[in-house]
């Protein structure tokens, strides 16, 4: 871990006590700074949007603690469905505070926040489904990662609200919304089967691609017209 890495996940975790009470702002970036010896300034250089970036940072590192585990411990021996189910389980049973989430899902909110909050939740779908060995290469790849993160937002609100023991309502929710998915994948794959819808459909996935063959960085994917290579 390179030492600007190490001072970051210090300041971060020295900050989430405060965050708690006074939310995703500077306020707690400035105490962390203090509790780690570490001049605000430095700390500001490393969280330039100061909560923003810190809320960011509290969310990315869930993530990489959810793939660390599955490594350890990999879903064998369960449907497909019930492994995505699992690994959304296991990231919000990660939170340790759900006070944390619920000041982030504030904050996220703001019109001005709220690209970033997308982005989170896409990064979040995309570590899952990449977990899960997702091959795909055309529209599939954006569509699996879309639906998922409408089933993932929808949880963790329903997640905040709930006090049911061990959350075992919210599990029930969420595995009612990945069975509405998993139905609407099922019409999908029948409609893909019919002669003139089908060939339409595999004519215009076809021409998109996933991210990893973008030649540029600043755009989520690539439209090639296949019909002026041939």
């Amino acid at each position: 871990m390179s030492e600007d890495l190490a001072l970051k996940t210090r300041l971060l975790n020295a900050s989430l006590p405060h965050v708690v009470f006074d939310g995703w702002g500077d306020e707690p970036l400035n105490f962390a700074a203090q509790e780690c010896g570490v001049a605000v300034e430095v700390a500001r250089a490393l969280f330039p949007r100061g909560g923003i970036d810190l809320a960011m940072a509290y969310h990315r590192a869930g993530d990489a603690e959810m793939l660390a585990r599955f490594e350890v411990e990999p879903l064998e021996d369960m449907r497909f469905r019930d492994k995505i189910a699992a690994l959304v389980k296991l990231r919000l049973k990660l939170i340790e505070d759900k006070e944390l989430v619920r000041r982030g899902s504030s904050l996220f909110s703001l019109p001005q926040n709220s690209a970033d909050g997308a982005k989170l939740i896409w990064g979040t779908c995309d570590a899952i489904w990449n977990a899960l060995g997702d091959t795909s290469e055309d529209a599939n790849w954006y569509t699996k990662r879309a639906t998922l993160s409408g089933v993932y937002g929808a949880t963790v609100l329903y997640w905040l609200g709930d006090d049911s023991e061990g959350h075992v309502e919210t599990w029930a929710f969420l595995d009612r919304r990945i069975d509405n998915v998993m139905q609407f994948e099922k019409v999908k794959a029948a409609v893909a089967k019919t002669p003139v819808l089908g060939r339409l459909i595999s004519e215009m996935v076809g021409r998109i691609q996933p991210p990893n063959t973008s030649p540029r960085d600043d755009v989520p994917g690539t439209w090639t017209d296949k019909t002026k290579e041939a």
